[in-house]
């Protein structure tokens, strides 16, 4: 054949075997190691039109071959061009393990990055999210899941008893059937797209004597019955269920810190494998590499370096480094960008995320502007653009942030849609990466809304009259240290990371909500508030930085001896219990009373 270039690759070593010819369009052959069938793709004249006499320059095919290993020379060009090294861009390719279809791969190389700016507006990412309720068939959550039904959000439950899900809930409930008390039922892929969580679960208490069929001494409260422990213990339920909760859900909700994909963040650092993946496959010549530095991050800590010399020559104008694809998808889906710990130089990068195994694909694209020293960069998921060969792609799914498969960081003359970039120059750079992690915007709201129970702290709290305290507190060890675990429980959240909030309310009952309320910190109060009332405000805490990381008390103003209705004519007006948020403060949990005096289990 005219014009072609023979690699027979194998798993030990690459045989280059080069044949030229007279036709202005140069062919390649080559074979994969898995492979038995040698195919051929064509390179085009812009950045490969080898001199005609090529066959002179390289051996014939009935020649001695060369292996890739061996083989250090540079590929001749035009007189106007530079030397092209065809090495390095074999090395590039098979590092990243080859692209799925040469043909479709070559026509890429020699696409060029310019195009049309869009005209239509870019579709935008769907950052819905699942919100699961824990215990879903008690008397808080049930109201929970119907009060997030009718805001329009998704839900999905957690229970122990599918039929009597259905039966309270709905035929159509979205549900996963699992015990708290078994981590083996709470496995981490049943909760993908889980992004918040109520937590309604409680240990079961009821009347030593029993209870009527419609549970009418339960619906009083346990201040009129004796109370005692029904079902698993309080151990199993509020410490060792919460610790398996927080488990299963912690890959699918936000860490307050955000999630770590590759650096150095404190005692923490993770890996990738970074390749470099310059101009050189379009017949450039610019080069970078990738290591990591030990000492050459902030106050002489490790960090990856990103580094290079860029050069416009053949038409070229980019380097980058790339992740081979992930052997799982990295799902940041709970989160809502990408920031970077850098150190700028002032010119401008970018950052494509890649969801699809597919080489020449689709690729999610933001660039970012830096200035010199170590900074942070943002890189919201909303900004990320569906770039294909330097063209913006209008009808691109939309990103999904669950499923990534490869990142790159790359410094480029060009941008998109012919575009260019203000701060390119030639020559040297580099660009110290030290942390790549996934973030949430602020202002934070709760990712985990827990609901506990007044009196927590207050066992064996010097100088409490017990006589004034609820059955709980007063008889915690004979309900199995009922409150000293539901506060072990309170603590596993807090040490957890996950953005939360823990709602302590004091007696509950089946009245309305409505009554005005009483919010308080520092476990003090007594009182009683409807299960309705609580469940609003569990829904309400959702949507509030205010209650974020905060620890609360609430009742009604309504003492136990007066109940309390609402008249259906008139019912009193909707609450805006941010406005209850925005008294909380940071750090109050009533254990500062506890300090001096540890409470034994």
């Amino acid at each position: 054949m005219d014009g072609c270039c023979y690699a027979s690759i194998t798993s030990s070593s690459t045989i280059l075997n080069f044949q030229g010819g007279s036709s202005s369009t140069n062919r390649r052959f080559y074979r994969s190691a898995s492979g038995p069938q040698f195919q051929c793709f064509t390179l085009a004249n812009p950045f490969l039109q080898l001199k005609n006499n090529f066959q002179s320059t390289v051996h014939r095919q009935s020649s001695s071959c060369l292996t890739l290993r061996s083989y250090k020379g540079i590929i001749s060009a035009e007189a106007d061009k530079k030397g092209w090294d065809f090495g390095r861009f074999v090395k590039t390719l098979y590092f990243f393990n080859g692209p799925p279809s040469p043909a479709k791969f070559f026509d890429f190389l020699v696409e060029k990055l310019t195009g049309p700016a869009p005209s239509e507006p870019v579709k935008s990412m769907d950052t819905s999210g699942i919100v699961l309720v824990a215990g879903a068939t008690g008397g808080v959550g049930r109201r929970v899941v119907d009060v997030l039904r009718k805001k329009g959000l998704p839900v999905k439950v957690l229970v122990r008893n599918a039929e009597k899900a259905k039966r309270m809930l709905g035929p159509d409930v979205d549900m996963i059937v699992g015990d708290i008390t078994k981590a083996s039922t709470l496995l981490p892929e049943y909760f993908k797209g889980v992004k918040k969580v109520v937590n309604a679960v409680s240990v079961i208490v009821g009347p030593k004597e029993g209870d009527t069929p419609e549970r009418a001494k339960y619906s009083q409260g346990i201040k009129f019955f004796e109370p005692e422990i029904k079902g698993d213990s309080p151990e199993m339920v509020e410490y060792i269920g919460m610790k398996n909760l927080i488990n299963a859900i912690k890959e699918s909700v936000a860490q307050r810190n955000g999630k770590l994909v590759f650096g150095f963040d404190g005692d923490s650092s993770r890996d990738l494998p970074w390749g470099a993946l310059d101009d050189v496959v379009m017949g450039g010549v610019s080069e970078s590499t990738f290591c990591i530095d030990p000492t050459g991050g902030e106050n002489g800590k490790p960090t990856g370096l990103f580094t290079g010399r860029v050069s416009t020559s053949n038409n070229g104008g980019f380097t980058s480094i790339r992740t081979k694809n992930f052997t799982i998808p990295e799902d940041v889906s709970a989160y809502d960008g990408f920031e970077l710990r850098i150190k700028g130089d002032g010119r401008r990068y970018k950052l494509i995320v890649r969801t699809s195994r597919d080489w020449d694909t689709v690729g999610y694209t933001s660039g970012f502007d830096t200035v010199e020293g170590w900074q942070w960069v943002r890189v919201p998921f909303s900004s990320l653009r569906p770039i294909f060969r330097a063209r913006t792609v209008q009808d691109a799914a939309p990103f999904d942030p669950s499923q990534i498969i490869s990142l790159q960081l790359m410094f480029s003359k060009f941008e998109y849609d012919g575009k260019l970039n203000p701060t390119f120059v030639e020559g040297p750079f580099q660009l110290p990466v030290s942390i790549i992690r996934a973030y949430i915007k602020e202002p934070i709201t709760p990712r985990f809304i827990h609901v506990g129970s007044a009196g927590v702290t207050r066992v064996e709290r010097p100088g409490l009259d017990l006589s004034k305290q609820p059955p709980a507190v007063r008889m915690n060890k004979e309900l199995g240290s009922i409150l000293t675990f539901k506060l072990k429980g309170e603590d596993l959240i807090r040490e957890s990371g996950i953005p939360y909030t823990i709602i302590r309310p004091c007696a509950l009952t089946e009245e309305p909500a409505g009554a005005d309320l009483v919010v308080e910190q520092g476990d003090n109060i007594t009182g009683k508030i409807s299960r309705e009332e609580v469940a609003l405000i569990c829904v309400a805490a959702l949507e509030s930085s205010n209650a974020c990381d905060k620890t609360f008390e609430v009742k009604s103003v309504i003492p136990f001896s007066e109940p309390f209705t609402v008249d259906p004519e008139n019912p009193p007006p909707k609450k805006d219990y941010d406005m209850y948020f925005s008294t909380l403060k940071d750090g109050i949990t009533g254990k500062e009373a506890l300090e001096k005096s540890p409470v034994p289990v």
